[in-house]
């Protein structure tokens, strides 16, 4: 396959140009041209001489996704969009519109290895990794469309198809690309990544000092419950997985989220919630609870409000702040946990 514009660095694309003995200011119209216009065909870069929109066209793939279909859920604040790949595999991503903010939740690989139980992804099985650029391009897909209608992305969950720290390197390429200050320049502290609980990833991304925020999938109090629901428990414990939450909120000074995926009458009772409370105690965190969202291949149910709500208020009155999510797109299976593809 040719090479992706997206996956191309600002210094990697310069050095491209260069040796196609095109002087060195093209190299920043074109990044600006990618990352502020949103241009995706050489044929838009009319500042460009034809000869030069000629050789990108043979030699670069900018169409890096094609949208193959879209979803908009009933209220119209939900978009869920098919992505088919240059190999011919398929991700999803959605845009969640909000009164005041636009997120985004994308995807970093196609399936997931981590096989939790009540998640579409996982039920898919591991495909590959993402590429940095096509990480990049999703955004950028949904960039493009919010500007054409006077709108911009605010916030991005990396929260789609994928275990984000599974495809560590790619995933951090791709941010630092998105953050480049001359062209898309959007704030690290804009971005939320959610893993499953990588404990040497979960370390390694507290070295790095980043702004962005973390969201831990956390689900379940003690090992077993946790372990029939994360496989991935099995090798990473829940006590050693707060261990490294401690280190990261004490290296970073930033709060950590923790998800939970309310299911009912398995993780969302009084017993769940104060074993949880105990601990998390000392930890500058928040608990995001949200009712299970549903897939084909599990069979819990989502808890009740009257449930949620109690859950709600033995962690408060713990001294852990809990937030009662709203599901979205549920009637597209845009929710968390819900996307996965056919092909």
């Amino acid at each position: 396959m040719s090479i992706q514009i997206y996956d191309l660095t600002f210094p990697e694309l310069t050095s491209l140009l260069n040796d196609w003995d095109e002087p060195a200011y093209r190299a920043r119209q074109l990044w600006q041209g990618l990352y502020q216009q949103f241009w995706n065909s050489p044929e838009l870069f009319t500042n460009f001489p034809t000869s030069l929109r000629s050789q990108l066209a043979e030699k670069i793939q900018f169409k890096v996704l094609a949208p193959v279909s879209t979803l908009n859920s009933s209220d119209g604040q939900t978009v869920k969009t098919l992505f088919r790949l240059q190999d011919g595999k398929g991700i999803e991503a959605v845009l969640m519109r909000y009164e005041k903010r636009n997120t985004l939740c994308i995807s970093t690989q196609v399936g997931c290895a981590m096989g939790c139980v009540f998640c579409a992804t996982g039920q898919m099985g591991f495909k590959r990794h993402l590429s940095s650029g096509e990480i990049v391009a999703q955004v950028m897909y949904y960039a493009r469309l919010l500007h054409d209608e006077a709108a911009s992305v605010t916030n991005i969950v990396v929260m789609g198809m994928g275990e984000p720290f599974h495809n560590y390197d790619n995933l951090m390429a791709a941010i630092d690309r998105l953050n480049e200050p001359e062209g898309y320049n959007f704030g690290a502290r804009r971005f939320t990544i959610s893993t499953v609980g990588l404990v040497p990833a979960i370390r390694r991304f507290a070295l790095e000092k980043r702004q962005v925020n973390l969201a831990i999938s956390l689900h379940a109090a003690d090992d077993n419950l946790r372990t029939s629901m994360l496989p991935v428990n099995k090798r990473y414990p829940i006590d050693e997985l707060l261990d490294a939450c401690r280190e990261y909120v004490a290296m970073t000074g930033r709060r950590i989220s923790f998800e939970w995926a309310l299911v009912n009458g398995v993780n969302d009772t009084p017993e769940q919630a104060r074993l949880l409370a105990r601990k998390l105690k000392g930890l500058l965190c928040h608990v995001n609870a949200i009712p299970l969202n549903p897939t084909r291949g599990y069979s819990g149910q989502a808890t009740t409000r009257e449930r949620a709500d109690k859950f709600k208020e033995i962690l408060e009155q713990s001294g852990i702040p809990c937030t009662i999510r709203l599901r979205r797109g549920i009637d597209i299976q845009a929710g968390c946990g819900q996307l996965a593809i056919q092909f």
